[in-house]
């Protein structure tokens, strides 16, 4: 099978990690095609002025779309496998970004919306997944983690079109933006039929020839006796074997002793980026911005787009160093610093800041008061960055390696479902939150965060570089609650101790069959 891909394709697992992550930069594409029309005159008209609670249901409508998106990756990814789920999330996209680009009221709005969420639902699940099982151990932390660098880039870019076309007159506006975020789309669809379907799919279908084709492809140069291709592709036969011993593939499995546990970290894990309220900073930037005491539509406008470029620009760390570094450090420290950042931001709005008038509506602002403006923009683009280098990239990449083959497209189906039932949760309350209780909602988000450092600390064990059979051994030492204990050593195999198995293997089936 992988005869027909282009050798400088198949041969480079960069290429192969990378491309499938324009599926994430479709998320970033809708998180800033809301926010840059918060301040939009011609948003406003058409859509006949919402009120903070109908914005935040039309905000809310994608994750909502994501949700079922997410927990439709269970069946489709483990049946028609993991490239073509990714193609027909591109397609389903087209149809959400044609119909949001046409629509005329709120319905069709959130409609179209609710359409391109079940794409970013599917892509954002079945993504990670399909980059965790076609790397190297060495490298899948920084290939998953370029899930979240292309959110970043999908933010910014359509940020900046939306920045670009506010100077135009009329709907032309936001509906040429709305309308060029399929071109993404389609390259991602066109281009993933020159891509190799996961080589653990494939094993578990009976298709060992083609995986391991691949797998030399990807690893070996080529080489089918290379001890990296020959190590992984004896570990993914025998975990595939040792699995189907197991039962059948079911939701029953996700239930399982050592299963659920992990389900459990998976979903936390997902949620906890929720309530980092990162997505606040996305979404309602303009909101937080405008309470600070920034005025001026394109003022508010450019110091927006600084946020968007430290987010892209932040998240390079990570990826370079998110499988040396580790999974769990940056668990900890990401939540640590966000934590204290917004409770700088609520801090600072409590005691500087008033209910006021702006733009006609009732909201809490600080007037005349610069250096703490100054101050809170700085905070607010601190915890953007704090995200950028340390959760934001982990959380696609932790769920995407914890669960074992038979389970992993069922349980990060519904790891991503958790993010996206909090996000829709999240998009839809905030804008009342902002209107009512103001600053004290940036303390909650930093209640979360703290809380969420506590969880990392004593439950979530280290993963990096390790393959995802040996992941199996880290969860099988039973330290559930002191995560901390467990040695990095802990599963490390190699290429002798698989063939040494493989020998005894062999040996004992002949002695059976003699």
């Amino acid at each position: 099978m992988a005869k027909g891909y282009s050798a400088r394709i198949a041969g480079n697992p960069y290429i192969v990690g990378s491309f499938a992550c324009i599926g994430g930069g479709l998320f970033g594409l809708d998180i800033s095609s809301m926010s840059g029309v918060l301040s939009n005159q011609a948003y406003f008209e058409v859509f006949h002025n919402p009120t903070s609670n109908a914005q935040g249901a039309i905000v809310a409508s994608m994750p909502a779309g994501s949700l079922v998106g997410a927990l439709a990756v269970t069946g489709l990814a483990d049946r028609f496998g993991r490239k073509n789920t990714i193609i027909l999330a591109s397609l389903i996209w087209m149809i959400g970004s044609t119909l949001q680009c046409a629509a005329i009221n709120r319905g069709m709005l959130c409609v179209g919306r609710v359409i391109s969420g079940i794409s970013v639902g599917l892509s954002s699940a079945v993504v990670p997944v399909y980059q965790s099982e076609i790397t190297a151990p060495s490298i899948r932390g920084r290939l998953v983690s370029m899930q979240q660098w292309s959110i970043t880039w999908g933010i910014m870019l359509q940020y900046f079109v939306q920045f670009g076309c506010s100077y135009l007159n009329g709907t032309a506006s936001f509906r040429i933006p709305w309308g060029l975020q399929m071109i993404p789309a389609v390259v991602l669809g066109v281009g993933m039929l020159w891509f190799p379907e996961s080589p653990r799919w494939l094993i578990d279908h009976g298709r060992e020839d083609e995986a391991l084709e691949i797998l030399a492809d990807l690893h070996g140069n080529g080489n089918h006796n290379d001890e990296l291709v020959v190590l992984e592709f004896e570990e993914i036969k025998q975990q595939v074997t040792f699995e189907r011993t197991e039962g059948a593939k079911s939701y029953a499995d996700l239930f399982k002793p050592g299963v659920f546990r992990r389900v459990g970290l998976g979903c936390s894990l997902q949620m906890w980026s929720q309530l980092s309220g990162m997505n606040v900073m996305m979404y309602y930037i303009i909101y937080v911005f405008q309470g600070a005491g920034l005025t001026g539509r394109r003022g508010n406008l450019i110091a927006d787009s600084v946020q968007y470029v430290l987010n892209v620009l932040f998240t390079i760390p990570a990826i370079i160093y998110i499988d040396r570094w580790g999974r769990r450090p940056l668990m900890i420290a990401g939540s640590l610093l966000m934590g204290f950042f917004l409770c700088l931001v609520g801090g600072l709005q409590g005691g500087y800041g008033a209910w006021g008038d702006v733009d006609g509506s009732q909201v809490w602002v600080i007037s005349n008061h610069d250096s703490v403006t100054k101050a809170i923009i700085v905070c607010s683009y601190l915890c953007v960055c704090s995200f950028a280098v340390t959760l934001g990239p982990v959380s696609w990449t932790y769920p995407a390696e914890i669960f074992p083959m038979r389970v992993r497209a069922k349980a990060v189906s519904i790891a991503t479902a958790t993010n996206w039932l909090f996000n829709f949760a999240l998009a839809w309350a905030v804008p009342p939150a902002l209107s009512s209780i103001a600053w004290k909602t940036y303390f909650i988000f930093a209640a979360f965060n703290f809380a969420a450092a506590i969880h990392f600390i004593f439950c979530f064990p280290e993963t990096a570089q390790r393959t995802l059979e040996e992941i199996e051994e880290v969860f099988a030492q039973g330290h559930i609650f002191s995560a901390w204990a467990i040695s990095r050593d802990v599963g490390k195999r190699n290429l002798q101790d698989v063939i040494a198995e493989k020998a005894i293997d062999e040996k004992d089936g002949s002695i059976e069959k003699a």
